[in-house]
């Protein structure tokens, strides 16, 4: 990648993380569509679940005051097994189709809850596997399953630190699976390795001011933030494969 190229790619995973903090769902949602502007989409694959590890960690050390055991439970643990069974299959189907079908939901789901603001789902075993299980299919076939995962934690009215800290290590043991996954099917390249510091640099540092963001918004329009970033991914991930 040349100098100007990396600058623009570590600039923009600064950004995706900030956001991704913000929002509560992780750095990929945002970084998987900007990476795929640099890097073919299995190298996009591979870079993504070794940054969000990083980024999951720092999370967890920002955030560690409040998580939800149960929904680490009930949530994590079903994540983790479809992770695995999506990362496997990734490479067998198609992923522009998956993504248009991701973006679809994103942007119904998000404008749902925008529109119907009393609209609550119980944080039920039954819903948080169900939320668990999807999310880890999804990240495991295209990079990215934190939106699903997101609007399960923010339909449950859960804290800010607590949606945050559950978030992101729900997400740490998603990343761990799924990495040696793609490994093995060899979406992780040596000639990429390079972008682990650099990564590692704009993970922490996108947290940090993403911490500082979310210490100046009330709970309310956390919730609010939250469902306009998953509906805005929607409509740029749609517009990227239609255009595209």
């Amino acid at each position: 990648m040349l100098l100007d190229h990396l600058i623009i790619f570590i600039l923009l995973a600064l950004l995706a993380e900030i956001l991704g903090t913000i929002g509560g769902f992780g750095s990929s949602l945002f970084f998987v569509p900007l990476a795929s502007f640099f890097l073919d989409f299995h190298s996009v694959l591979g870079i993504t679940a070794i940054f969000h590890v990083s980024s999951n960690i720092t999370k967890i050390a920002f955030f560690r005051k409040g998580f939800d055991i149960k929904l680490l439970i009930w949530i994590g643990i079903p994540a983790v097994i479809f992770v695995i069974i999506g990362a496997y299959l990734s490479q067998f189907i198609q992923s522009n189709i998956l993504e248009i079908l991701l973006a679809i939901f994103l942007i119904l789901t998000s404008l749902t809850f925008l529109f119907f603001k009393h609209l609550e789902v119980t944080p039920t075993k039954k819903n948080s596997v169900i939320g668990g299980s999807f999310s880890g299919l999804v990240a495991g076939l295209i990079g990215t399953g934190g939106a699903i995962r997101g609007i399960t934690l923010a339909s449950f009215n859960l804290k800010m630190e607590v949606f945050i800290a559950t978030s992101a290590i729900i997400d740490l043991g998603i990343d761990l699976s799924r990495s040696g996954v793609y490994y093995l099917n060899g979406y992780i390249h040596p000639h990429d390795l390079y972008l682990i510091l650099p990564l590692l640099a704009a993970s922490i540092l996108g947290t940090y001011i993403g911490k500082k963001i979310l210490e100046r918004i009330s709970e309310e329009k956390f919730k609010s933030m939250v469902l306009i970033l998953i509906f805005i991914t929607g409509i740029v991930t749609l517009l990227k494969i239609i255009l595209g």
